[in-house]
């Protein structure tokens, strides 16, 4: 992975996929896609460059690849 995405990359992508924000608590949101498996992911807001850490963990809860991003 050359860059690490930022929250708002993460997030352009997942709506792509068919995830819709459903709620937004301090610095984190919740986003979540209806069907045959629902996922519900948590993506930090305001990040430049997110985690390697936590963009893998985005990435396993979504049920996405790196090559979508």
């Amino acid at each position: 992975m050359p860059k690490r995405p930022s929250s708002d990359e993460v997030t352009k992508v997942l709506r792509r996929h068919g995830f819709v924000l459903v709620s937004q608590k301090g610095s984190h949101a919740k986003y979540r896609r209806t069907g045959t498996p629902s996922r519900t992911v948590i993506v930090p807001m305001g990040r430049k460059n997110l985690l390697v850490g936590t963009f893998h963990s985005i990435i396993e809860q979504a049920g996405l690849t790196e090559d979508d991003f």
